[in-house]
């Protein structure tokens, strides 16, 4: 089976330990990638995709991802929506996100909100939407006096990749942004295994931890 120079970058990324936080010196070293020139090669790649983010020597790697390489032609849309997202903030507090659902056209809502929409599993943090023209909308937001920053509890998602079936865009959004919403993914494929066509691997003690927490609900 022929292997992408992609999938070897991620290949090899999944080799290093797990750690908080890594570093060229230390572990994109030749043993894990073959040569100096291929380390850097690799996370070149990594950080094009935002699998990978650091600053000079030091980076953090999205181990949601990297252990997820079965489903990487899937995930890739929502990685590069979440590395182009666009963060605003206003009260920066339930107001903002109250005023954005009221005042602006989006195509999906994703991530926190519509996890918990789905799931009711984990309380909503920040909200993230899929917009049409995420230029138009951000300067409609700064018009009404939100700032973009590094910070804000409302965040612009480009439309990249397919959006026919809602629920596994949501699904693949949570794999790719990791952390917290690992979890979100986790209760989505057991309320809704039948609805996903791509799946993924997930630790069994994590999902015993949102077997045993998620409460039943009825489902659309």
């Amino acid at each position: 089976m022929y292997i992408t120079k992609q999938e070897l970058a991620l290949l090899s990324a999944q080799r290093l330990d797990t750690k908080p936080v890594y570093s060229m010196k230390d572990d994109f070293v030749p043993s894990t990638f073959k040569s100096k020139r291929t380390a850097y090669r690799y996370r070149k790649y990594l950080e094009s995709i935002g699998v990978l983010k650091g600053k000079r020597g030091n980076f953090k790697l999205n181990t949601s991802v990297i252990s997820q390489l079965h489903l990487i032609q899937n995930l890739l849309p929502s990685i590069k929506s979440l590395k182009n997202a666009r963060k605003f903030g206003r009260n920066y507090n339930e107001k903002d996100i109250k005023f954005f659902k009221k005042n602006i056209v989006y195509q999906l809502i994703t991530l926190d909100y519509k996890a918990w929409e789905l799931t009711k599993y984990q309380n909503p943090s920040d909200l993230y939407a899929y917009v049409k023209d995420i230029d138009e909308v951000a300067n409609y937001l700064k018009d009404n006096k939100f700032k973009e920053g590094k910070k804000g509890r409302v965040i612009l998602l480009p439309m990249i990749g397919d959006f026919s079936n809602e629920i596994q865009r949501v699904y693949l959004d949570c794999i790719a942004k990791g952390g917290r919403s690992t979890q979100d993914a986790i209760a989505i494929n057991l309320l809704f295994w039948e609805k996903l066509v791509y799946k993924g691997h997930f630790n069994i003690e994590e999902v015993k931890i949102v077997q045993d927490n998620l409460k039943p609900i009825d489902i659309p």
